[in-house]
């Protein structure tokens, strides 16, 4: 007869260490495609606004694109307004509710594609608001056509033999554009491909309200988000993907900090 050894061990119950649901997320499901990382994205920002209490005083202004739906599915204010021109009406709420944490949500076709020069004067300016970038390199909203983000190689619906820098031209970094300008007072790039990653960019999302808060200027954050519908990958590859293809373009990090003077 075989003996099966019994466990007496003593039980240690389950400690909750987080909050499995934020209060700001309406509802955990969305229409967005299976793998896509926007909705992880939007948690980070809803539970940063968590931990400094700011939903009560949050504004966020919001393109046009498949991340548009964080409107209806966080417990935030929203302003919608037209195509890439989100920091231009951001501004105006900055100005007028000086007291607001004021902060762009837009993907890399709404931002760079269609908006580059409103970030760009926005970030010269200084204004004190949070522009937020959720870049896969895709017009996923409209078909999955290429953007000014568009990584060398990456196929698209445009490009479907990939990005070609002869015929295309080369992906606009960004947020190295944004490093290089005075009025910036923070600029980082983070990903949520993975966990390490995920904790990485709400460091980042933290920091860059609390440097707005303290009135040390323009402040930025990109996210490398998944799309593996608009990358014609499978669903489960899109977190290497980001690592082996897009992070070689836009390597996470922070790239420009400072404290409010």
């Amino acid at each position: 007869m075989t003996h099966i050894p019994t466990d007496t061990a003593p039980r240690v119950p389950a400690t909750k260490v987080a909050e499995f649901s934020n209060p700001l997320v309406l509802s955990e499901d969305h229409h967005l495609c299976p793998g896509c990382g926007h909705p992880v994205a939007w948690r980070l920002l809803c539970e940063v606004m968590t931990e400094l209490s700011l939903a009560q005083r949050a504004v966020g202004v919001i393109g046009h694109g498949c991340y548009t739906t964080a409107a209806t599915l966080t417990d935030l204010e929203w302003l919608q307004c037209l195509h890439g021109r989100a920091p231009a009406v951001a501004t105006g709420v900055k100005r007028v509710h000086p007291q607001a944490a004021v902060f762009t949500l837009q993907g890399d076709g709404d931002m760079v594609t269609e908006g580059l020069h409103e970030l760009l004067h926005a970030a010269a300016r200084a204004e004190p608001i949070t522009c937020i970038l959720l870049n896969n390199g895709v017009f996923g909203d409209t078909g999955g056509q290429m953007t000014a983000t568009t990584v060398v190689g990456q196929r698209t619906k445009t490009s479907l033999d990939g990005r070609d820098p002869a015929t295309h031209g080369f992906p606009i970094p960004v947020a190295d554009l944004l490093r290089a300008l005075p009025g910036t007072a923070y600029v980082a790039r983070g990903a949520v491909n993975n966990a390490g990653s995920v904790a990485q960019t709400k460091k980042f999302l933290r920091r860059a309200f609390e440097l707005q808060l303290e009135g040390a200027g323009f402040t930025f954050v990109e996210i490398l988000t998944m799309c593996p519908t608009g990358w014609f990958i499978p669903t489960a590859e899109g977190p290497d993907y980001v690592a082996t293809t897009f992070e070689e373009t836009f390597p996470v990090g922070q790239l420009k900090t400072s404290s409010a003077g």
